[in-house]
């Protein structure tokens, strides 16, 4: 009987097929990124102050600028211990008295009574509109911000395990349409949301289909190439998601309304429909389905793309994993090794999702130029892939995934003791946190995969990702209300998290040269493998020498 990735072996394992159909699909990463960090224009918070209609006019009247107007209409109030004028209180002053007349200079108003915001706020946004500045989402109302980002990894969380098991039951590729059906039809919702809880109904719906259908690509393609280029595939897939790290910026740059950049967000997952006629389903799934004739099928048209002939092996084809085992939760934490991993890597998925959306929503609050600064920080994630290829195979995963952890837990506390006064210094010392963190996300993906057996592999993998959806719920709530306090609060924390990391890291196995592990024994007595191993190649070595012997011996043979 031969398996699929023997036929892979007739039909080309990376072939101009697989290529093809691998660019198309790299496209699914690319407005992922918009959905994911765009909360850092869409939601941009300007500088704001109290709107007071009467110092509106006044303001009119007698040509103030807006800065002037602030000046006199809000207190100084100590923020992260910074003296600013407040944006969220006015001074109580009757600007109709005749005695102020158009004087801007600053009256002492130190005894004059404040009070909170009734009128709404101005932003110094000009031009541009962010929800925040439309649903007038600041002071008091500044959490629901946190809402946008929390409510899309919610849609996340749920989205990955639905789509996951439709994947399972129905197929990659109807999965993958189907999630491009909700994304185009939620992406749209959320441009019109006529308020801002609808607008965070649509967002859940969106993060539903976003997440699930971008991990029913990245199942299908790997499912389409030979296991020695899964890996590459899987690192080069993710690289894509950069792409639309650096594409965002440009597009929020000249559009400059929240709802319309929704909507350039939106249409490549309307055009992805339109791969119903460029890619297949996947032979490997509908083999598990025992749907061996269309399997076949299209087994031969990848081999026909690729100008590959293949014999009549492909009649025998057989689903590889017809004999697994049932998997169970508890299989994951019933023994002392695979609990230690599966509590490690779910650790390692929640702080990579933490530190990594912070350390992009951060951007949004510097009070820098969000657009440079965001395009010069999205540069710095293309080394990561490259890093990860070049190192794994020579060094091995433990060391490459603790050490980036822990550079991006020290960035992180180093830039927060840097003055604002050194900012080249800083950015730098920033950007290569960024880069040690976007390493971290990649690497956790295939360490992942190579630290279950078989039988619990995909099971497992799924548990510990949920943690980076759960992760992505806490960071804006982490960082939007931490720096409040202090804005440098917020990496501290991400240091200490990301420490941690890559201080686990270091307990887990290498697994660079270590065969895939089949059964949860492989995982606690990893010993007995290699002796196993070990013993196995002495036999063969002895198997040879004795036919060597005889060979020799034999007088056919001279």
């Amino acid at each position: 009987m031969a398996t699929f990735d023997d036929i892979l072996e007739e039909a080309g394992k990376f072939g101009h097929c697989q290529k093809r159909i691998f660019a198309l699909l790299c496209m699914v990463s690319m407005p992922w990124a918009g959905v994911y960090v765009g909360i850092v224009f869409q939601g941009f918070t300007p500088d704001h102050w109290c709107r007071d209609s009467a110092a509106v006019e006044r303001r009119e009247a007698c040509g103030w600028s807006r800065e002037e107007s602030r000046r006199l209409t809000a207190p100084l109030v100590n923020i992260s211990r910074i003296l600013q004028h407040s944006s969220c209180e006015r001074y109580e002053v009757d600007w109709n008295v005749t005695e102020l007349r158009c004087d801007p200079q600053e009256p002492d108003q130190s005894r004059t009574p404040t009070v909170r915001c009734t009128e709404g706020w101005e932003y110094d946004y000009e031009g541009r509109r962010s929800f925040v500045t439309e649903f007038d989402l600041v002071c008091s109302d500044g959490w629901l911000v946190d809402l946008y980002q929390a409510t899309l990894n919610m849609g996340f969380l749920i989205g990955t395990i639905a789509i996951g098991y439709l994947a399972d039951r129905f197929g990659r590729k109807v999965s993958f349409l189907m999630s491009n059906v909700l994304n185009g039809i939620a992406g749209i919702l959320v441009a019109v949301a006529p308020d801002y809880i609808s607008l965070l109904v649509f967002r859940t719906l969106f993060g539903f289909g976003v997440k699930g259908g971008w991990v029913a690509g990245y199942v299908l393609i790997t499912e389409i190439v030979g296991v020695e280029f899964r890996r590459t595939v899987g690192v080069i897939y993710q690289m894509f998601f950069s792409i639309g790290i650096l594409i965002l910026p440009l597009l929020a740059y000249f559009i400059t309304d929240w709802r319309w950049l929704q909507v350039v967000i939106t249409i490549p997952y309307i055009l992805f429909l339109s791969y119903y006629w460029f890619i297949p389903e996947s032979p490997r799934w509908l083999l598990s389905q025992n749907r061996k004739s269309k399997a076949v099928e299209i087994t031969k048209d990848m081999a026909k793309e690729n100008k590959m002939t293949l014999t009549k092996m492909i009649e025998t084809l057989s689903d590889d994993n017809a004999e697994s085992s049932t998997a169970s939760f508890m299989d994951l934490i019933r023994t002392p090794k695979m609990r230690k991993h599966t509590f490690i890597l779910s650790y390692n998925w929640f702080t990579s999702a933490v530190v990594y959306q912070g350390l992009i929503m951060r951007l949004g609050i510097l009070g820098g130029n969000v657009y440079i600064d965001f395009l010069i920080s999205g540069l710095v994630e293309f080394p990561a892939a490259f890093l990860i290829l070049f190192t794994i195979e020579r060094i091995g995963r433990r060391l490459p995934f603790a050490a980036a952890n822990i550079v991006a837990g020290a960035s992180c506390f180093i830039t927060a003791f840097i003055p604002d006064s050194m900012f080249w210094f800083k950015t730098v010392v920033a950007c290569i946190g960024r880069l040690g963190i976007t390493m971290t996300f990649e690497m956790v993906v295939f360490v992942n995969t190579e630290l279950y057996p078989t039988f619990v592999r995909n099971l497992g993998v799924s548990v510990c990702s949920t943690l980076c959806d759960v992760g992505g719920i806490v960071a804006p709530f982490l960082l939007y209300r931490l720096a409040v306090i202090w804005l440098e609060l917020p990496l501290l924390i991400f240091g200490c998290l990301a420490f941690l990391a890559g201080g686990l890291v270091l307990l887990l196995p290498e697994t660079r040269g270590v065969p895939l592990p089949e059964t949860i024994d492989n995982i606690e007595f990893p010993d007995r493998v290699k002796e196993k191993i070990t013993l196995e190649s002495q036999q063969l070595v002895n198997l040879l020498s004795n036919s060597d012997v005889s060979s020799c011996k034999d007088p056919a043979a001279v």
